[in-house]
């Protein structure tokens, strides 16, 4: 969901919590694609066929790309929601996280917010 929108539907607190689970999510995907790549290579050493080491090295580098994209993934969520986060707090009052969309720039690749408690305004750049 991409930040205007989520600030917009489900509020920043909720688009921040959701980044992150998403985020986590990708990070439990590379700990089974790991475990998966060590299954495959355990394999690959026990059976004896040809055929069959092969299958399990197939396996193994099907393990570790799907491993690889899903570790970029999670850092990419990762760094791209704290820099965002790190934006979120009112400069005027120094709240955190309560925020209303006034507009959308995606030109720019930025938002502008405003404060809940004060309606005091700035960019958040994404």
């Amino acid at each position: 969901m991409k930040l205007a929108q989520g600030i917009s539907t489900i509020g920043f607190r909720k688009w921040y919590e959701r980044r992150l689970l998403t985020g986590h999510a990708h990070l439990a995907l590379v700990l089974l694609a790991v475990l998966g790549l060590m299954m495959a290579l355990e394999a690959a050493n026990r059976y004896a066929t040809q055929t069959e080491k092969w299958l399990d090295y197939g396996v193994a580098l099907a393990c570790a790309l799907g491993g690889g994209w899903a570790l970029r993934r999670y850092l990419f969520l990762l760094v791209h929601t704290e820099s965002i986060a790190n934006q979120a707090d009112c400069p005027a009052c120094k709240t955190y996280g309560r925020l209303e969309l006034v507009a959308a720039d995606t030109r720019q690749d930025a938002v502008r917010v405003s404060c809940r408690q004060c309606r005091h305004e700035w960019n958040i750049e994404y």
